[in-house]
């Protein structure tokens, strides 16, 4: 639940109860990156010269939360802002962790984050900043450079590759020739990275940045097939582009921005899609059950497409309603747009009459009409339903007269059998 002030406000506070006790205290991380961008920050990040007892003995019930990081989370006015004790890091055996950390000064702080755009210091107080290493200026022009040496900083978390392709996607940024050519001489290392955090990172590429900028990066640095698997791709980005243009910006795009790149890849057939290649897609970025179903609901969507002038209007009502079938339009759109307006012109005329009415009637009412229960049951409810879509009914009454005839017939036809 959002606080009754700013967060800005109650972290400038906190900012300036650790300065009146003798502390240096600075916003750090995103939080001043994107406000210098003129962007509003989610959340604030705080770090101080003061240790982890001290940050929590000036601010009672706060939390600690990573000990040997110096990390505690502060709640204020219903705001939980983190403070985090200056350090330096070791060495990086596992390429996510630092095996040793120590506390220090802000020069040695600033040294182990990843960008010069995120290794900017504000103080809030007397509104100047700490910049050891240009990022104010990188953020001016627009360059996303790493902080030192760019193997190094890439050595100790493999996956700030991947971030790099989505703050310049995000942001609109060139990546630095030296930060990008480390990146491509390590990009097979992003193999073994764990799944969740690649997936994490891609999913937050497909919400907040320009999709069709951050595949065509991924592809320039080598990092697709160690997302996907599969072999290099050399075609257009025409339904990547077309899904950037088209749509906003938004989590529920995640599964779209699969689907599209699958595509501009040559791994997907939108008119005849593979399951199995999206189930192994789904496999590799750990993906929910909610969006490997949302994925294939749109290739499925997608393959109807193909035959959506020849299916009978209860199936076109069927289809339409389905959850991927408007990202299924919008993509088709990349490469028919003619047609894909022209569906959508022909769901708007469907819609008049209802894509998905609620049924005349269910199971129940074919039990109470004396139909004994069984597999039967869903074939018929789906012909009448199919009936009320296409308009030929408009009662129960109608509906369940449909349901008995089929019922004697199919009763007619065991006896026949038999």
């Amino acid at each position: 639940m959002s606080g009754t002030r700013p967060i800005r406000d109650v972290a400038t506070d906190l900012v300036r109860h650790l300065q009146q006790s003798g502390h240096e205290a600075y916003f750090v991380g995103g939080c001043v990156r994107d406000q210098l961008l003129g962007l509003e920050p989610a959340e604030y990040d705080i770090a101080t010269d003061a240790g982890p007892d001290r940050i929590q003995e000036l601010f009672p019930g706060s939390h600690l939360v990573g000990a040997s990081f110096g990390v505690v989370l502060v709640r204020r006015h219903g705001h939980t802002i983190e403070v985090a004790t200056f350090r330096s890091e070791g060495t990086y055996s596992d390429h996510r962790r630092p095996d040793t950390v120590m506390f220090c000064d802000r020069s040695g702080d600033v040294r182990r984050r990843d960008f010069t755009v995120n290794g900017i210091f504000h103080d809030p107080v007397a509104g100047t900043e700490y910049d050891r290493f240009d990022g104010k200026s990188d953020l001016q022009r627009g360059i996303l450079r790493a902080i030192g040496n760019p193997v190094e900083r890439f050595e100790e978390d493999h996956l700030r590759m991947l971030r790099a392709v989505r703050f310049a996607a995000r942001f609109g940024f060139e990546i630095e020739s030296a930060t990008a050519d480390a990146v491509r001489s390590q990009s097979g290392n992003l193999a073994g990275v764990s799944r969740e955090r690649v997936g994490g990172e891609i999913r937050r590429m497909a919400a907040e940045g320009d999709w069709h900028a951050a595949v065509d990066l991924m592809r320039d640095l080598d990092l697709e097939v160690s997302v996907l698997g599969g072999s290099h791709s050399s075609g257009e980005w025409l339904h990547c582009r077309h899904l950037e243009s088209e749509s906003e910006r938004e989590v529920d795009r995640h599964p779209a921005a699969l689907v599209a790149w699958l595509i501009d890849r040559g791994d997907l057939d939108p008119s005849a899609p593979d399951s199995s290649r999206l189930d192994e897609v789904g496999d590799r970025l750990v993906s929910s059950n909610q969006e490997r179903e949302a994925i294939r609901s749109i290739a499925r969507c997608l393959g109807e497409l193909a035959q959506w002038e020849r299916l009978a209007v209860a199936a076109r009502k069927r289809l339409a309603s389905s959850p991927g079938f408007p990202w299924a339009v919008l993509l088709l759109g990349a490469t028919e747009g003619e047609r894909a307006g022209g569906i959508a012109s022909d769901v708007q005329i469907l819609a008049v009459s209802g894509l998905r009415p609620t049924p005349l009637i269910n199971g129940d009412s074919l039990i109470q009409a004396g139909m004994q229960p069984g597999p039967r049951f869903a074939g018929l409810l789906d012909t009448v339903y199919d009936a009320q879509l296409e308009g030929r009914i408009s009662t129960p009454e109608e509906a369940l007269g449909i349901a008995q005839k089929l019922y004697r017939a199919s009763d007619s036809g065991k006896k026949h059998d038999s």
